[in-house]
């Protein structure tokens, strides 16, 4: 083995090792929550369960169904608890090969994030999902029955958490550029036009096909990029 090659194994150690002790910690939190899957999914489910008309309910078109959604959502839960130890695991790899300037902006930059990802999360259930679930219940022709599929609920919820959860980095994505030196601040600034397009089509393509939903993600991901310039022009003056 020559030595060029010896500190690529080593880094790849080390790697499998955080990512053995992520899925580890992922796999306990899962197992602790299973007994309440149930519970979990009607939380989960609350959005849409309370705007269903009188009389619907939701259906299990699969035979399993009624088990595997709740035990997938308990996953993803149990993922969404444990992204604070992922994020520590992936600074823990990436530090020891940071400069001391670097590591000033990174970890400010990991708690943002993170942040961002709860509040886009928390966005999407609290304001989103009432409003568009609202609106589908409202939309059925007569005589169709509103009775959403819990897998298909499961699929369409969890592409909008991830949606809005990524959607809401937008202010961090516009700081590294400025930080790293990769764009500007004026450069960012004049290229507004095409990032309100951007928005109106990333809103589209990520929510599902109404226009009230995709407005939502829109929206605040414009408003989040004018937060990122604001952010990015008072780091660029304390910026050694």
């Amino acid at each position: 083995m020559t030595e060029a090659a010896e500190p690529l194994i080593t880094h790849l150690l080390e790697l499998r090792r955080r990512l053995l002790r992520v899925i580890i910690v992922i796999i306990v939190l899962a197992g602790a929550m299973l007994g309440f899957a149930n519970d979990i999914y009607q939380w989960f489910a609350a959005p849409l369960l309370q705007v269903l008309p009188e009389g619907s309910q939701m259906i299990a078109t699969e035979v399993a169904s009624p088990f595997l959604t709740p035990f997938k959502l308990t996953l993803v839960c149990a993922f969404f608890i444990a992204v604070p130890y992922v994020l520590m695991e992936v600074w823990g790899f990436l530090a020891p090969a940071l400069y001391r300037h670097e590591k000033r902006w990174i970890l400010p930059l990991f708690f943002s994030s993170l942040s961002l990802f709860y509040a886009g999360i928390a966005f999407a259930y609290f304001v989103v999902f009432p409003v568009i679930f609202s609106f589908f219940s409202l939309q059925s022709p007569e005589g169709v029955a509103y009775t959403p599929d819990i897998n298909q609920f499961f699929n369409t919820v969890m592409k909008l958490f991830f949606a809005f959860g990524f959607a809401f980095q937008v202010p961090v994505f516009t700081l590294v550029l400025t930080l790293t030196g990769t764009m500007d601040i004026k450069q960012i600034s004049q290229k507004r036009p095409f990032v309100i397009v951007g928005c109106f089509v990333i809103g589209m393509l990520l929510t599902p096909p109404d226009p009230v939903s995709q407005a939502m993600m829109a929206v605040p991901m414009w408003l989040l990029f004018e937060l990122g310039v604001l952010v990015s022009r008072l780091a660029l003056k304390i910026k050694p």
